[in-house]
């Protein structure tokens, strides 16, 4: 029988669930260069569970929402404090998709895009009413994305993006099949994390040149009035909104995920496309169909492959890695130059092949690139060489886990 108080006592056994995994990973694993692995796994499958695929609080079938499935809709978290000035709920900074039904979060990506176009300086939003202007819903957007970062650093990707566990499975299925991994090289890699800003900016051109009507009053694309025709909330067809959301790898594969375990409807996803080939479908696009395809094969072969070039990643990075935000970042990587023996295996293990933890002398080695997984720490063999820390305390810290002489050139062999 499904009470009113049901959604919480399931929430709370979830999280008893959760807390008993962590405590037991912690006590029982005996393999010490795998244990910060094994509970990071996990975490992020809980996260998928209870943030992204939303399966755990209610409301069930929406009416509104009915055509698309079971799961549950607009369980927003944020939107009872901030409403209609934030209908969409709090920003996160990894890729929680916006499409697929039962969302408890937003990605951040998709609310810049959305609150430049079309959404910039109009009142109704996909089943949500806006109170405010398109800068100030930008400005809170921004803000959250600030604080965030500032207080967990790009450690949202290394645990809890649903993205990256995606690639962290493929790497397990590859390690499976005993097959190595490629690196690509340290110039290559540098220029690739540039990529992720390029990626921004240029959907946020996109966005304000299909807004250009509302901000400049100039259409500089036909049919980008809002309030158009067929009962959008923009002039030009609703599925071509968000222009990053038509390429982005992560809505198709949380689509089929959902549509695989019976959250969303397949009969009703697959109806809603545009054009031969399912060209500019409003779930499942050919273009972002095609890229899941081709990031799983560079994820099977290069670990994180798709956290180089992120943009929720770059974005991260950018509010806590680089200066001023790096001044103030509360979760750091630091390393202990007296303890370091240069051995490398941080390097070598590094599945985003961040290097400063390596290169740097000593201090704070947090870079863009790292992701804050922590696997460095858990491999270094050497007493508190590396530390995870947060506010300045230890969170976790290396080990001389072979008990080897600090004098030795490779423990890794």
């Amino acid at each position: 029988m499904v009470t009113e108080n049901s959604p919480y006592l399931v929430v709370c056994l979830f999280a008893l669930i959760v807390i008993a995994g962590v405590v037991l990973i912690l006590k029982l694993s005996k393999d010490k260069t795998r244990k910060i692995s094994s509970l990071r796994f996990f975490i992020q499958i809980a996260a998928v569970v209870a943030v992204f695929m939303g399966l755990l609080i209610g409301p069930f079938n929406v009416p509104i929402f009915e055509p698309l499935g079971p799961s549950p809709r607009n369980r927003l978290l944020g939107i009872d404090i901030l409403g209609s000035q934030f209908p969409d709920g709090i920003s996160v900074p990894f890729l929680a998709c916006y499409y697929p039904n039962g969302r408890t979060v937003t990605c951040a990506i998709w609310q810049l895009q959305a609150y430049v176009y079309p959404f910039w300086d109009y009142p109704r939003g996909y089943q949500a009413d806006y109170s405010t202007s398109g800068l100030e819903k930008l400005a809170v957007v921004v803000g959250m994305l600030v604080v965030a970062c500032v207080v967990l650093g790009r450690s949202f990707c290394g645990w809890l993006c649903p993205f990256g566990l995606y690639q962290d499975i493929l790497t397990r299925i590859r390690k499976a099949t005993r097959l190595r991994h490629l690196n690509t090289s340290v110039r290559t890699n540098k220029k690739l994390g540039q990529v992720s800003y390029i990626i921004i900016a240029v959907f946020m051109l996109l966005s304000v040149i299909f807004a250009s009507y509302t901000i400049f009053g100039t259409e500089i694309i036909p049919g980008t009035i809002p309030g158009g025709p067929e009962g959008t909330e923009a002039g030009i067809v609703s599925n071509i909104n968000e222009p990053f959301c038509l390429v982005c790898p992560a809505r198709p594969l949380c689509i089929a995920v959902e549509c695989a375990v019976g959250a969303m409807d397949w009969s009703y996803v697959s109806q809603i496309v545009y054009g031969p080939f399912w060209i500019s479908g409003f779930y499942l696009t050919s273009i972002n169909v095609t890229i899941l395809i081709v990031v799983t094969i560079l994820a099977f072969v290069y670990r994180r492959a798709w956290c180089r070039i992120c943009p929720m990643g770059g974005l991260a990075a950018l509010f806590s890695s680089f200066k001023p935000f790096k001044w103030i970042a509360l979760t750091k990587l630091e390393k202990n130059e007296h303890k370091c023996t240069k051995c490398g295996v941080c390097k070598r293990v590094c599945p985003t092949q961040a290097t400063d933890m390596y290169e740097k002398k000593g201090g704070d080695v947090t870079e863009s690139r790292c992701i804050l997984c922590a696997r460095c720490v858990e491999i270094c063999p050497y007493d508190g060489a590396l530390k995870l820390t947060f506010a300045g305390k230890t969170v976790v810290k290396s080990r001389n886990w072979l008990g080897v002489d600090k004098s030795a050139k490779d423990p890794a062999g």
